[in-house]
């Protein structure tokens, strides 16, 4: 008997996925255990495993569609199976399919199919050309490259501007999720400038020792630094709730990392307890698999604190909008050249600016001042992290 397989809900707070590949075509055999499709919910991209055996009779979402948790994904059954009772009304005018001699045809997408070359259809999806009412000038009326740039060239430049692209379900998560942080927690900032001449010398004597692979970054002392000083401020590893403040005994420090569409929040769990070692070890681990979408959803919850770091744009400083629910979020600007004032001297050395944002119903201004203080003596001596 033929299964109904729905959209799985593959994180606690995942209300819809889309569907990025199918690994199974319709008519091809499925084993239990197999990775039918790839989904992406609303803070990664995941292989979702199937738990049945049979053939894939049906596909109810097609690769770039998104559809509703628990919404139909497929149908798994046996072949030649009869499973039109089973497909939703406002499904079969969409995936009207048959099968006929052990093959299933996909009559409704043969019917509609466009004829046109892979560049000319990468060229008119580039620029936004639409391809249904373009005539192909190749055999048997294919659209080729000649097709789209004469339309290019006759087209009105003005609809050229308006193309839609529409969210992905990342996307609009982070629009909710800065949304409720920036209108709910009433923000303030504190800016202050580091010298890092120190952490510049160190960062390179314990790179000179080390293999290529085994290099730490500005951002893994940044991150033990940020973890010490919130074990001597307790009160920025909070979060504020209705009735009451919550202090976190863990101390779990989440990075932004920026992601084609969007970003995301991976994070170093207990940083304050980790080596410098560890903490680079599992940034690169984690920064690789968020950029090809295969962080786990547990991998990307439960931070104490945030850091976003743009100094490898060239950004000298910038605010950022707190992540909910943490209580404040540290924002690291580019190391620059610049006169500085040593020993009654003018000299050459090199700074650093960063940004806390802070919750002002948690954090108070010398609350917020007092930490900034005690993570600017770790960056600005940096061998006292290891003490």
């Amino acid at each position: 008997m033929a299964e109904i397989i729905t959209m799985p809900q593959l994180s606690d707070t995942m209300e819809e996925g889309t569907v990025i590949r199918w690994n199974k075509k319709i008519g091809d055999e499925v084993l239990e255990g197999d990775i039918l499709a790839e989904i992406e919910t609303d803070k990664a991209t995941q292989d979702f495993e199937i738990d049945v055996s049979g053939i894939l009779l049906f596909i109810g979402v097609h690769e770039g569609e998104k559809t509703r948790v628990n919404e139909i994904l497929a149908i798994i059954g046996k072949k030649g199976e009869d499973i039109s009772h089973l497909i939703p009304k406002n499904k079969e005018k969409k995936n009207h399919q048959e099968i006929r001699d052990d093959k299933i045809i996909n009559e409704y997408e043969k019917k509609d199919r466009i004829l046109i070359s892979p560049l000319a259809k990468k060229m008119a999806k580039k620029i936004g050309i639409p391809i249904k009412n373009l005539r192909g000038s190749g055999d048997n009326g294919r659209i080729i490259k000649r097709d789209i740039q004469q339309s290019y060239d006759a087209y009105d430049n003005s609809l050229l501007i308006k193309k839609t692209i529409s969210h992905s379900s990342m996307r609009k998560k982070i629009a909710c999720h800065l949304s409720i942080s920036k209108f709910s927690s009433p923000h303030y900032y504190l800016f202050s400038e580091i010298n890092v001449d120190k952490l510049i010398e160190f960062r390179k004597n314990i790179n000179d020792k080390l293999s290529l692979e085994e290099r730490i970054s500005f951002n893994d002392i940044i991150i033990k630094a940020v973890a010490k000083a919130l074990n001597i401020h307790p009160d920025i590893n909070t979060s504020w709730n209705k009735d009451e403040m919550i202090y976190y005994s863990d101390i779990n420090i989440g990075i932004a990392v920026a992601l084609e569409d969007g970003l995301i929040v991976p994070v170093i769990k207990n940083a304050d307890k980790k080596s410098l070692s560890q903490i680079s070890k599992e940034m690169k681990d984690k920064v690789l698999r968020s950029k090809l979408r295969k962080i786990q959803p547990e991998e990307i919850e439960h931070s104490t604190f945030t850091v976003s770091n743009l100094g490898m744009y060239g950004i000298e400083s910038f605010t950022s909008i707190i992540n909910h629910p943490n209580s404040s979020i540290l924002s690291i600007g580019s190391i620059m050249k610049k006169p500085i004032i040593k020993d009654a001297k003018i000299i050459i050395g090199s700074v650093m600016k960063i940004t806390l944002s802070c919750d002002h119903r948690i954090i108070d201004g010398a609350n917020g001042s007092s930490y900034i203080i005690s993570l600017r003596k770790f960056l600005e001596d940096p061998i006292t992290i290891l003490l």
